[in-house]
């Protein structure tokens, strides 16, 4: 398929394509329905588990996601609240959605959800959910850098949250938050194996408890 996206473009074939293996060339995208094409292969999907940020290893097999359906979306989030993230793959046409949860062995954690202040007169705000803010936990000389952007996708969305991973670590030693507004917040020496709340200019942070309700 040509790129980019422009129907207006005419970009020859990179070479000599093979009938036999179903091989074909559109100019634009929409052609490939309109041609009785389907690029619905039902590839296996695959896993793979960062090796301490310096490599991949491939463990799809082991883990059982490797389903031969036709998955368009994988939302990774903690759905069942134990700090762990678990994978929600959704199948097109209507088939089956797959929750898998993890199951590697528990370690420490710290999720962060934010809250950004109303606007005081003409001083420069953040949106209500901070999307848009980047976080950088500081964790015994480390420092993992995440932000606020939950993704969305094929029909789908992740929960408006960061989830640190901390490992054997019992707290994250200075929390860095960069808000859309511009301003700078740093929190120092928060505890693990907690869901806290930050709000855009406050010096203290709230404990996030399941069902308990968290008025502005």
């Amino acid at each position: 398929m040509s790129q980019p996206f422009d129907r207006t473009c005419c970009v020859p074939a990179p070479g000599k394509l093979d009938p036999a293996l179903k091989e074909f060339w559109v100019q634009n995208p929409w052609d490939i329905v309109v041609q009785g094409h389907n690029l619905s292969s039902f590839e296996r999907n695959r896993v793979f588990l960062n090796v301490e940020g310096r490599n991949f290893v491939e463990i799809s097999h082991l883990t059982g996601a490797d389903s031969e359906g036709d998955g368009r979306v994988a939302v990774a989030a903690d759905f069942r609240n134990v700090g762990r993230m678990d994978l929600l793959v959704r199948q097109v046409g209507g088939g089956p959605l797959f929750l898998w949860e993890n199951q590697f062995p528990p370690r420490n954690y710290l999720k962060v959800s934010l809250r950004g202040r109303p606007q005081i007169g003409r001083v420069p705000t953040s949106n209500r959910q901070g999307i848009g803010a980047r976080l950088i936990a500081e964790v015994h000389g480390r420092q993992i850098v995440r932000e606020m952007m939950p993704l969305n996708s094929y029909n789908s969305q992740a929960p408006c949250l960061v989830h640190f991973g901390l490992n054997q670590n019992a707290q994250v030693d200075r929390l860095t938050i960069h808000w859309p507004s511009g301003e700078k917040q740093v929190l120092a020496a928060i505890p693990a194996n907690r869901h806290i709340l930050v709000t855009e200019g406050s010096p203290q942070y709230e404990v996030v408890e399941p069902g308990r309700v968290m008025a502005p």
